[in-house]
């Protein structure tokens, strides 16, 4: 036995450094460089958006400062969306996390199966976009069998409370072991759900404020629109007093959106046990 575990001792030892220096991943799976993917793709997305909503603006008002400040609001879209993308994760993580604790609860207590293995199992039927975290956890833990660096590897790559909730319980009930364990999860399980349809009741009632919150978007444009039709209304948009109100009103437009968003969002859960 001591030959085949040197072989897979030494076969990691290689594996690692290698991929490591090769693709730049980190641990045993290409987490880094997808990472830094997605900020090329969102940077390269405000770019392109600059300069249409430069030309837009430009079509509309000419000069030089408004297409400029509406290039602007127009390249901070791709960064709102990727925040939104995040909060739409979380939010997915948020739901399942109860369907999720009750699966570990029947694997752990009737089919009796160790908490790793529940939780790697579960994971495997977790929505697509918490998948590829268990599955990095699970081949670190095949790797270690430390569950403790396997937990916090997990936590790093879910970035969520719930998440982080979840997980330091499996990893308390783990290392001390007992009675107990379906007893904790179930009342997880409950304090999740309740934290679910407080979420729920609360965007339930704001669905009319964020409906009226585009109009925030639509009514300066369309005065904007009208006001080259009146007149000499192109030529006012374009002298300098015309520029500056022009450029003003452009960040002021887009100061109401960002406020507006910032009153609407639901307070977000602190992690506690992350970094």
């Amino acid at each position: 036995m001591t030959a085949p575990a040197l072989a897979l001792v030494a076969g990691a030892g290689t594996y690692l450094p290698w991929t490591a220096i090769a693709f730049g991943w980190r641990d045993v799976g290409p987490q880094f460089k997808v990472r830094m993917s997605v900020p090329r793709d969102v940077a390269a997305t405000a770019a392109v958006l600059f300069l249409v909503g430069a030309a837009a603006g430009f079509a509309l008002f000419g000069g030089v400062l408004p297409p400029v400040v509406a290039g602007a609001f127009a390249a901070s879209f791709p960064f709102a969306a990727a925040g939104r993308r995040v909060e739409a994760r979380r939010s997915a993580a948020r739901e399942a996390w109860p369907r999720l604790i009750e699966d570990m609860r029947l694997q752990v207590g009737s089919l009796g199966r160790s908490i790793p293995q529940a939780l790697f199992d579960v994971g495997r039927r977790a929505p697509a976009e918490l998948r590829p975290a268990f599955a990095v956890a699970e081949r670190h833990w095949l790797v270690t069998t430390d569950f403790a660096t396997t937990v916090a590897l997990l936590e790093a790559e879910l970035d969520d409370a719930t998440a982080d909730a979840v997980l330091e319980t499996l990893l308390v009930a783990h290392e001390v072991g007992g009675t107990s364990v379906d007893a904790r999860l179930a009342a997880l399980a409950d304090d999740r759900l309740e934290d679910l349809r407080g979420r729920k009741d609360a965007q339930a009632k704001q669905a009319g404020v964020r409906f009226a919150r585009r109009f925030v978007l639509l009514v300066p444009l369309g005065m904007a629109l009208a006001g080259l039709s009146i007149g000499t209304g192109r030529a006012a948009y374009e002298a300098a007093v015309g520029q500056l109100a022009v450029a003003l009103g452009i960040a002021m437009v887009a100061a109401c959106w960002a406020w507006a968003g910032l009153l609407l969002r639901l307070p977000a859960e602190r992690r506690v046990f992350g970094p």
